[in-house]
């Protein structure tokens, strides 16, 4: 008998198929298909066929009813109370029998998060900058694009004079009100004692357009009287000893002016201290007056020395204001222009411009400067986020790793919850539970390392953060998704990969992650690929610090005390000088200039070139040992050295194109007659930073500039004889004017605080990256030794040695951290590159930087790995075996 003779027909058996049931149709189907055969062995085909039809019509409906589906097991909701609780105990349980990963975890967590606050913090500061102002956003400060006459851009211009301001406002409807700010030094007396300070003056409008309060005084009228001063709350105290100083009198001189008497100034407003994040910060604030002449002087509108910020109408279209404004400078300043250039020459081109006043603190070509304070640079922000976040990384990577290593342990609890009715939702729940509590925990040391660092970092970051500022509502919610994003980025893989382990395998002990790991081996390769590029770029900002702290200037800064003081006459100076050097400690002294001069000369006829003017005598080059490689020196044996003869810098000779300097005429034209002849060439040296290009320099004795400055070099390890009698001097020949000096050396370091800032941050950078970064490698390390337990013991019982076992144990971890090279280098090499690309003179890029960074990395994490290897080779392998 054929085989296909036993089956039933094909059309009846697809009908059952179609009508019956489908809850019992193959049990129906195989019934029928057995009674199918048995009838056809006993009565033949025909009976068979026909006893099949007759049953599958008896099983189609309505002969046969539907069984009720059975209700399906209801799992029970992921978040209710009880499910929560147990959620919690379990998590609490499982994190306390294992305290040394809950440890790594919270540890790494809390260090991440609190970096992650104090850069929060930080950025939060620099973004909230100047918007405290009730007219906000609708103060701009004036500014200028300079044109060549060719009409090709030169520079950005911050700064302007008397005219613009009131001109503006008055030509321009949509501007409200404008208010002119400019710094300037006072000498205060108190008793007998003067002492200098930094100085505002501002229009009567100040109070109205910016938003400092007053403790007392008429906010409108503070500036009105041209003898008033307001004062800050802190200079009141220090000033009459009370913030209730209204009305009280104040002995001041302007340090600019000649005049050797102090004048009273009445005390008309206490304001309170200026906000932290504000770029205009006074403690003397008084009216700025300007004499009908100035103003009537239509050449001021080329003279530019001060800020000046204007408010306009809410609705005011930026665009076209700038428009009326370039139109009222063209109209009132036409006449003045013809003359500029009938006696210059061609001139160059201004456009002006306004800045939003938020804009000033984090603009690199417009920052906040002249009279304004901390102007940021946008660079830091991510610098400092870059490293939080690279710390926060580092941490969640240490979290995930630890727990998909940890899971083998718990594969059997795992399996145990599948097969009593756990859900893969529940087992996502549990360990994304655990994941939030250790955060919670983490969150908490995180606020109490705020509060512990916020001095340190306030230091470094030069800011005044206060742990209070963690209170705004914005960072609350800020802090509230990162403590939800740091819990869901720790705790989401591991939850995934766990809750998706086969029950059967994990109770018969059979599954293992002995596999490719790549995940986890890949993050411990970014991990370490952070930490190196954190090294590198530390090791580079420190070699380039050092290379600006120690390279030659091109004279000799040591034992150099420098004193101010301002209008210095020729006849005083020598008086002074004569003073001083009666003292065997006294080496020599130079007078100088104040400040920096730049001014513009002709050379070859009628080459135009600019350049840094010095005021000096004879003895200022010998004093700071600066080579003269063409020519000589002034000399008093020539008469006319002080009228007519001038020295220049290297650089002043390259930009000249001079082949024989000496000799070559320097023409001041807009000064009539006024021509001097270089007779020396002095080497060039860092008058500036070494931020800046060495630029064209000139040195001349004219009579009608004044000194400003002293240089007074005093004998080796005479400092407190040498000073002593300095101000014994200073304050005998001029009781009337304030005393300080400083030590030139130090002055020079100052120049590079914000690389000695930054040199810090990026190695407390580097060490909490690498620290973080070992710790999970411990963790690691911990559980491959673990897990490896019964295989050291059987090497050991076949007589592998302790070196052999670390060196087995250690190998993958070293591979991994060596590989994390390959990705870290090029990418240090490209970020170091452009960083160095800022500083005119610089480090070159050296292979031992990364030689070294791949050597601290190895060691560290041989270091890390080796303490569980060891102690894992050194174990009793008896017990190793027992235990397995």
């Amino acid at each position: 008998m054929k085989t296909n003779e036993l089956h039933p027909p094909q059309w009846a058996n697809r009908v059952l198929k179609w009508f019956h049931p489908e809850d019992t149709l193959e049990e129906v189907e195989g019934d029928l298909d057995e009674l199918y055969a048995y009838w056809y062995e006993r009565a033949g085909k025909r009976q068979a066929t026909w006893r099949y039809l007759l049953n599958v019509a008896s099983v189609l409906p309505p002969f046969v009813r539907r069984r009720e589906r059975k209700q399906a097991y209801n799992n029970p909701f992921l978040i209710q109370p009880s499910m929560l609780r147990n959620y919690f105990t379990i998590a609490f349980r499982t994190l306390a029998h294992n305290k040394v990963y809950s440890s790594i975890n919270v540890i790494g967590l809390s260090i991440g998060l609190a970096a992650a606050m104090l850069i929060m913090l930080y950025t939060k500061d620099e973004v909230s900058f100047d918007r405290f102002h009730a007219n906000n956003p609708h103060i701009y400060r004036i500014t200028s694009k300079q044109f060549t006459p060719a009409g090709v851009f030169q520079s950005y211009n911050t700064h302007t004079g008397y005219l613009q301001g009131p001109k503006f406002a008055a030509g321009v409807p949509e501007i409200k009100m404008s208010v002119r700010y400019q710094s300037n030094r006072s000498d205060i007396k108190v008793g007998t004692e003067v002492k200098s300070f930094e100085s505002f003056y501002a229009d009567s409008s100040f109070f109205a357009l910016f938003s400092f309060p007053l403790v007392s005084g008429n906010p409108t009228t503070a500036l009105r009287e041209p003898k008033s001063v307001v004062l800050s709350e802190e200079m009141a105290e220090k000033q009459f000893g009370t913030a209730n100083a209204l009305g009280k009198i104040l002995l001041v001189r302007n340090s600019q002016g000649d005049s050797k008497e102090f004048e009273p100034y009445t005390v008309t407003g206490i304001a309170k201290k200026c906000p932290q994040n504000s770029s205009i910060k006074f403690d003397f604030l008084f009216p700025y007056v300007v004499s009908k002449e100035e103003m009537a002087n239509e050449s001021n509108w080329f003279s530019f020395f001060q800020n000046t910020f204007v408010v306009l109408e809410p609705n005011a279209n930026l665009k076209k204001v700038e428009a009326t404004m370039n139109r009222v400078f063209q109209k009132d300043s036409k006449q003045a222009l013809e003359e500029e250039i009938k006696r210059f020459g061609p001139q160059s081109k201004t456009e002006y411009m306004l800045q939003a006043f938020t804009d000033m603190h984090l603009n690199k070509d417009m920052p906040a400067q002249n009279g304004l304070v901390d102007a940021s640079n946008p660079m830091f922000s991510y610098i400092l986020s870059g490293i939080a976040l690279f710390i926060l990384l580092i941490a969640c990577i240490n979290f995930v790793n630890l727990t998909v290593a940890r899971s083998l342990k718990r594969a059997k609890e795992i399996g145990v919850r599948k097969v009593v009715g756990g859900g893969r939702g529940q087992l996502m729940m549990q360990f994304l539970g655990e994941s939030f509590i250790l955060c919670f925990l983490a969150f908490g040391f995180a606020l109490l390392l705020v509060q512990m660092v916020l001095p340190t970092f306030n230091e470094l970051s030069n800011k005044a953060l206060a742990f209070s500022y963690l209170f705004d509502a914005k960072l609350v919610a800020g802090y509230i998704g990162l403590f939800l994003a740091t819990g869901l980025l720790a705790g989401f893989y591991p939850a995934l990969v766990l809750s998706n382990y086969n029950p059967v395998q994990t109770l018969y002990s059979r599954f293992n992650l002995s596999g490719k790991n790549y995940l986890q081996k890949g993050l411990v390769v970014l991990q370490f690929a952070l930490a190196s590029f954190l090294i590198i770029a530390t090791l580079t900002i420190y070699s380039q610090f050092n290379y600006l702290t120690n390279k030659d200037l091109g004279y000799n800064d040591k034992g150099i005390v420098m004193v101010n003081k301002s209008g210095l006459s020729r006849n005083e100076a020598k008086v002074f000088k004569d003073e001083l050097l009666k003292n065997q400690n006294i080496r020599d002294v130079a007078p100088k200039n104040g400040g920096n001069w730049y001014t513009i000369a002709k050379v070859n006829g009628q080459t135009e070139i600019n350049f840094a003017y010095e005021t000096v005598d004879a003895t200022y080059f010998p004093l700071l040992q600066i080579p003269i490689i063409k020519g000589r020196n002034f000399s008093a044996e020539f008469n006319s050295d002080s009228t007519s003869s001038v020295l220049v810098n290297e650089t002043f000779v390259k930009k000249a194109g001079w082949t024989n300097p000496l000799g070559q005429v320097v023409d001041f034209w807009y000064n009539e007659g006024e021509k001097y002849k270089v007779i020396g060439v002095v080497k060039d040296f860092h008058f500036e930073s070494l931020n800046a290009k060495i630029s064209p320099q000139m040195f001349t004795m004219k009579p009608g500039n004044q000194y400003g400055k002293v240089f007074v070099k005093i004998k080796e390890g005479s400092e407190t004889a040498s000073l002593n009698h300095l101000a014994k001097t200073y304050k005998k020949l001029f009781p009337t004017n304030p005393y300080e000096y400083k030590f030139m050396d130090e002055e020079n370091e100052k120049r590079y605080e914000a690389e000695a800032k930054w040199k810090q941050i990026m190695l407390f950078g580097a060490i909490l990256t690498i620290f973080i970064s070992c710790i999970g490698l411990f963790g690691l390390a911990t559980l491959s030794a673990e897990r490896r337990t019964k295989e050291i013991g059987i090497r050991k019982v076949l007589g592998a040695s302790v070196a052999s076992i670390t060196t087995l144990l250690s190998a993958d971890f070293l591979k991994l951290v060596s590989l994390s090279f390959v990705f870290a280098f090029p990418v240090a090499y490209y970020a170091i590159k452009q960083w160095l690309e800022n500083y005119p003179y610089r480090i070159d890029i050296s292979v031992w930087t990364f030689v070294i960074a791949a050597a601290l990395s190895i060691l560290i994490a041989f270091f890390t790995v080796s303490f569980q290897s060891i102690k894992a080779a050194l174990g009793n392998p008896v017990k190793s075996l027992k235990a397995e």
